[in-house]
């Protein structure tokens, strides 16, 4: 069996989607779960982007040892600087340099000819090799370029250092048979090939990122870059969960195995999902609501007869537990200690106890407790702010009727330890809430997305409510959970806000 290694990108190209803002927290929970999940390598980020960015990879690097971890870089020297100052105390450091490769790139946005362009990726990766071991070349827009150039230029940078070559459809144009024939060509062509391992890195804008990347492995590729839930730029990466499902199910096709271990796929698509804002589709592959529902009566019937006859994949190959039925009102601290381990949190004993009495308090309200319900309490805490100054919410009212305008009252703790009380209207409750909101949020603050989702089923699930936000003109997202649909809108409006104040004090750090 071929061992095809797994890189995640969920950290640097999964946050380049539209309106995903990950603050270090949450990129430190996300990169231990994917350590958990058992990628071989993590992007954890582009260092020379931000001092935020920088912050973020360096504290994933000190963290996570059983996983490479990764920075990307232009083909710029303060770029790899930035890298490896970054990096330079992980277990397991990388460097991802690229330089586009295709003619248009090269002419329209380098403005460098094949030859200089050739020279400077043979020189940055040297230099990137005085720092690190492991230097992956990417040849930017490689779908799009000359063979005969492609494989000139990969020969000279496996003899400059690079260990592994990646060559991505970085705008989603090929085709299957296409992406393969470019990996079996550098096989064939480049002599030096077999020193370093081929990797693919497919995007989705024509819905071939999985089949390409399938393709890439069929002719010679040993790593497969994606990431969960197949989030990223445009149309997003090819699915990772997707990707190690595939080959798991289909091991009488494909004679490849990776690393992944397949149980912590739901918990890490939760995981991404909520800190995105992203939403799962119903009918998404592997992880959407759907994956294992059966409506059509032929459909239940012969699942009911033999599974097998409809369901190819198993609820419980993917980590959804059939009856996730966890704790109730009468549960103590020691069984809630325990399932807070069983779910792969690592909280110390102050949010532990601060998590206790959030889950005291929903057994009040709600009969039945899941996994999804503390799942979401969990994160919220384990990422919470609370250590800056922020904005916090006392109480909040709203009158409203059928033929009446929505009258709020709210009553915050501001940054600034004062309580304040305003009073606002609004075309709609939320907007009178928001309105009110406004009138004490000292910094300018404009809404530009809203979205309501249920945690569970029934009446009495969770809402929870995500909130795409420009604060003094940094954009942010922030989200908030409860039972009561305006108290969760309130929560993520808020959380936005002081995601903004947070990410202000961190990046100057």
């Amino acid at each position: 069996m071929t061992q095809i290694k797994i890189f995640d990108t969920t950290l640097r190209d999964g946050e380049q989607s539209p309106g995903v803002n990950l603050n270090q927290l949450e990129k430190l929970e996300l990169a231990k779960q994917l350590e958990r999940f058992g990628v071989d390598v993590m992007e954890a980020g582009f260092p020379a982007s931000s001092q935020g960015d920088f912050n973020a990879v360096k504290k994933i690097a000190e963290t996570v040892k059983n996983v490479s971890v990764a920075g990307l870089a232009r083909a710029v020297k303060s770029d790899i600087d930035a890298c490896w100052e970054a990096l330079k105390n992980a277990e397991n450091p990388r460097l991802h340099v690229f330089i586009a490769t295709s003619p248009i790139h090269m002419k329209y946005k380098l403005k460098k000819s094949p030859e200089e362009v050739i020279e400077t990726a043979v020189e940055m990766v040297k230099y990137g090799k005085q720092f690190f071991d492991h230097v992956e070349w990417s040849a930017e827009d490689a779908s799009r370029s000359d063979l005969d150039f492609l494989a000139k230029i990969i020969e000279k940078v496996i003899d400059a250092g690079a260990t592994v070559i990646n060559l991505p459809d970085t705008v989603g144009y090929t085709m299957p048979r296409e992406y393969g024939a470019m990996f079996r060509y550098m096989k064939e062509n480049v002599p030096n090939i077999d020193k370093v391992d081929l990797s693919c890195h497919c995007h989705d804008d024509l819905g071939m990122a999985l089949a390409n990347s399938f393709a890439a492995i069929e002719n010679g590729a040993t790593q497969v870059e994606g990431t969960i839930n197949g989030i990223g730029e445009r149309a997003g990466n090819a699915s990772l969960e997707e990707f190690g499902v595939a080959l798991t199910i289909r091991n009488d096709y494909y004679p490849y195995q990776t690393n992944l271990v397949l149980k912590e796929i739901k918990r890490t698509s939760d995981m991404v999902s909520k800190f995105t804002g992203m939403t799962v589709p119903g009918n998404k592959a592997v992880v959407g609501r759907n994956a294992f529902a059966h409506e059509s009566g032929i459909h239940q019937d012969g699942v009911l007869k033999n599974a097998e006859t409809y369901e190819i994949i198993t609820p419980e190959l993917v980590g959804v537990q059939s009856n996730n039925l966890v704790l109730g009102k009468h549960s103590g601290r020691h069984a809630f200690t325990d399932k807070i381990k069983q779910l792969g949190f690592t909280l110390t004993d102050d949010k532990i106890k601060e998590a206790f009495v959030a889950f005291k308090s929903l057994t009040d309200r709600k009969k039945e407790v899941t996994d999804d319900d503390l799942f979401a309490i969990l994160t919220d805490i384990q990422t919470d702010t609370s250590n800056i100054k922020r904005y916090s919410l006392q109480e909040f009212k709203v009158q409203y009727g059928s033929s009446d305008k929505p009258n709020a009252t709210v009553t915050l703790h501001t940054p600034d330890d004062d309580i304040i009380e305003k009073t606002a209207t609004g075309q709609g409750s939320v907007e009178a809430l928001y309105n009110t909101l406004d009138q004490i949020i000292k910094e300018e603050t404009h809404l530009t997305d809203f979205q309501l989702n249920s945690i569970g089923k029934g009446r009495d699930a969770l809402a929870e409510v995500h909130v795409s936000l420009t604060v003094e003109d940094v954009h942010v997202t922030g989200r908030g959970s409860a039972q009561d649909v305006l108290e969760a809108a309130v929560q993520a409006y808020l959380n936005g806000v002081n995601r903004a104040i947070y990410k202000t004090t961190t990046d100057k750090v």
